[in-house]
């Protein structure tokens, strides 16, 4: 059993933590409000950005885990003093630095993207992760540090709230027979990661010494356009489909005037108004690690419990 320290406690670091005990090790969960420890896992209240702090609170740990999440606004100012933070404490302490990035990185995709293609976002935000990427494949490179990193499609299942998957936020409006209004064009097809698999990849990816030094992304099943994805989630309701049509992009600009966080996302079109798909068939073949089937995504996210329960 090996200590095992998760910055950040949303989503990914707690449902990481889950899987992490339940592979028999020992969890510590730092983030900035802290919370109550168990006889399972320990909370440490500790601000991300302060290496030093870091650095204290990850010493003994096998690995370090980037869960965090800023302000989908905030990226540019409030990425690189964390990554730069979690670079120094996993260089002093020399615990495995394992990190949960996306696919911003890559930019508007010509295919199914693997972790070997270009990092060629020209957006703010897709810049941002490029760099802290180059970063900290560089500080591994040179010997100071071992690193690797988790890249996955947009997060769906019972542990994430609607404000961060764009498939969990049309629950609602599905029960209640209205029409859903979805980002981009409804039947491009795209990719959807199960957060139980996103934990399975990060637990994995932080346990063997063959996933340092490069990205892998996390397992995902046949990709499905928003329009196929609220379908089957109306069929597991036992309800009838209800209409699907994309916001019109005049309209999120505008709303983009007053609402930050909608800005953002019209600087992202490009993964919206066509296909965007990962091919995450290096992380099953290296490490055996295989999506949750679809049926059973769909069933867990409608129930509320998790398909791995």
């Amino acid at each position: 059993m090996a200590l095992h320290v998760i910055v950040g406690k949303g989503p990914v670091g707690t449902t990481t933590a889950e899987e992490l005990l339940a592979r028999g090790h020992q969890v510590r969960i730092l983030s900035r409000s802290g919370g109550r420890s168990t006889g399972a896992v320990e909370h440490r209240r500790v601000d991300a950005g302060n290496a030093a702090a870091l650095t204290e609170a990850a010493r003994g740990a096998a690995a370090l885990y980037n869960a965090v999440n800023p302000a989908y606004h905030r990226w540019p100012a409030d990425w690189p003093p964390v990554a730069a933070a979690l670079l120094v404490a996993a260089e002093r302490t020399g615990a495995v630095l394992v990190t949960m990035s996306n696919l911003y990185g890559y930019g508007r995709p010509t295919g199914p993207m693997t972790p070997e293609a270009p990092l060629a976002a020209t957006d703010l935000k897709g810049r941002v992760r490029i760099r802290m990427w180059q970063e900290a494949l560089a500080a591994h490179e040179s010997g100071r540090v071992r690193v690797t990193e988790a890249r996955a499609a947009d997060f769906v299942g019972p542990q994430v709230p609607a404000d961060h998957s764009h498939l969990v936020r049309q629950l609602s409006t599905i029960r209640k027979g209205r029409r859903a209004w979805v980002i981009g064009d409804p039947d491009a097809r795209r990719s959807w990661a199960y957060l139980p698999d996103v934990a399975a990849t990060l637990a994995t990816l932080g346990t063997d010494e063959r996933a340092l030094g490069r990205a892998w992304h996390v397992p995902n099943t046949a990709p499905r356009s928003q329009r196929e994805a609220l379908e089957a989630v109306a069929t597991a309701m036992g309800v009838p489909p209800v209409p699907v049509s994309g916001i019109p992009w005049p309209v999120l600009r505008a709303v983009g005037v007053a609402v930050p966080v909608m800005r953002e996302v019209v600087d992202i079109r490009h993964q919206w108004d066509q296909d965007f798909i990962t091919d995450a068939s290096a992380t099953t073949q290296t490490f055996g690690l295989a999506a949750t089937p679809w049926e059973e995504v769909v069933r867990a996210t409608v129930s509320g419990v998790p398909a791995t329960a």
